[in-house]
């Protein structure tokens, strides 16, 4: 025992190596370039406010503002605080322990007077890092603040995701509103022609409830296109954690659909990912996290060693006492060596978490690069069919009121010009919405409020 005091400032200024595996970055096979991507890689892209170049006021607004009070990102913050609260646990604070205590007592009995007494202690306690295990728990906290820290990007992004989106899909159906009610002005034109030439007995009956029924069935699509209009600012006020009214009031105002940015999106290289996307180093600090809990639970097999010292003080004794204690787990090494195994594959499962991670980045930047590139071509398509369409809506009237075409031909031509239109805008929306997904699915503006924080 004497030997072992003579060791313990040694102890206290050397200490041993850790127990467990040391941290290694993980490493995944991944294809030098995407498909159809450049061979350049990008720096950081957590500050870029890319939602600026759909050049929206309004938008730009919401998605500023809303960064400061979504809930959910508010929530993820709070979580930082948390973890720092429990990272200031471990370290220094988790092997030093210590209380104090003082106690004056007033006792007596009837006819006898009364007497005071006093008591005082004190004492601590300091655990020696022998192994490591302490080191590991401070590693592994780490690890977790870092691995919160991420999840605040991953939260951002997927609420600018889900924003952009409705905000897109709010505009799409006032344009769908426009559109419609474009229509219904021409079926009315019809409808009243129609009736001129029944009376002028070139018509028919038949031919004025072919024209009536056509009016109606584009009438009855307004109610739709207001429901989704109103259900897509209803969810945009959530997301904003705002009530629902003066946003309806500012998106009536105006209408306008997004505009595609001509801005060139560079995605990088596959292996920008690991330090872009912040999901991927959630995983990553969540993998580094099980891996320092593994040497945790490893450094529980060997024994503990700690020093514990006290001072008491009473009216009639004082003392003190002071030694080392070595703590051996014997009877339940069987259930250490258990939970040690099952840290191991805890790890293991991180690791696969991660590298799943990593594919699914992968995939969604290519599947994003791919729908946009295609959704624009066939906005680009269905824009030029609309526009041919409204020529011939234009020809086919002169024709019916000269008689050279029938009724049901002209509303035929009304259906498909109708139709082209809402699918142009239709495309339009999808490839706005991709544009935007392409700049989620690489990480552009996960760390944007960062710098106000």
């Amino acid at each position: 025992m004497i030997k072992l005091l003579k060791m313990v400032p040694f102890l206290l200024l050397t200490g041993c190596a850790a127990v467990g595996p040391d941290w290694e970055a993980p490493t995944t096979p991944l294809p030098v370039t995407f498909t159809d991507g450049s061979s350049t890689s990008i720096d950081d892209v957590a500050y870029q406010a890319w939602w600026r170049d759909f050049n929206d006021p309004l938008l730009t607004k919401l998605v500023e503002r809303g960064f400061e009070q979504n809930l959910d990102i508010l929530q993820a913050k709070e979580r930082i605080n948390e973890a720092n609260a429990k990272l200031r646990a471990k370290g220094i604070n988790s092997v030093l322990s210590g209380s104090a205590s003082f106690e004056r007592l007033r006792s007596g009995t009837e006819g006898q007077g009364t007497s005071i007494s006093s008591e005082s202690s004190l004492s601590a306690g300091f655990v020696i890092d022998l192994f490591g295990g302490i080191r590991r728990e401070r590693e592994a906290a780490v690890a977790n603040l870092a691995a919160i820290q991420s999840n605040v990007g991953t939260e951002r992004l997927a609420w600018l995701a889900e924003l952009v989106a409705d905000y897109s899909n709010a505009r799409y159906y006032q344009q769908a509103l426009e559109l419609t009610s474009n229509t219904i002005s021409t079926r009315k034109e019809t409808l009243e022609i129609t009736k001129k030439e029944l009376a002028a007995g070139s018509s028919t009956q038949y031919e004025l409830a072919e024209a009536e029924a056509a009016l109606q069935a584009a009438q009855a699509e307004l109610p739709s296109y207001q429901a989704q209009f109103k259900a897509t600012v209803f969810a945009i006020a959530t997301l904003m954690d705002e009530p629902a009214g003066p946003l309806m009031i500012e998106m009536q105002q105006t209408s306008p659909s997004l505009s595609i940015p001509t801005s060139i999106i560079s995605t990088g290289l596959p292996a920008d990912l690991l330090r872009n996307r912040p999901d991927v180093r959630y995983y990553e600090a969540v993998l580094h996290q099980q891996v320092a809990t593994v040497g945790v639970d490893e450094s529980s097999l060997y024994p503990s060693i700690s020093l514990n010292g006290t001072v008491s003080n009473t009216d009639s004794v004082n003392g003190w006492s002071f030694g080392p204690s070595i703590s051996l787990g014997i009877f339940n090494r069987g259930s250490l060596h258990a939970q040690h195994d099952a840290q191991v594959s805890v790890a293991k499962q991180a690791e696969i978490d991660w590298r799943s991670s990593v594919r699914g980045a992968v995939e969604d930047v290519q599947v994003a690069q791919s729908n946009f590139t295609l959704y624009q071509e066939q906005t680009e398509l269905l824009s030029k069919a609309a526009a041919s369409y409204g020529r011939a809506l234009a020809l086919g009237r002169n024709n019916y009121r000269n008689g050279a075409m029938t009724l049901l031909n002209l509303l035929d031509t009304v259906r498909s010009e109708a139709s082209a239109q809402i699918n142009a805008a239709s495309a339009h929306n999808s490839a706005v919405k991709e544009w935007a997904s392409l700049q989620i699915a690489i990480g552009a503006g996960a760390g944007f409020s960062d710098k106000k924080d």
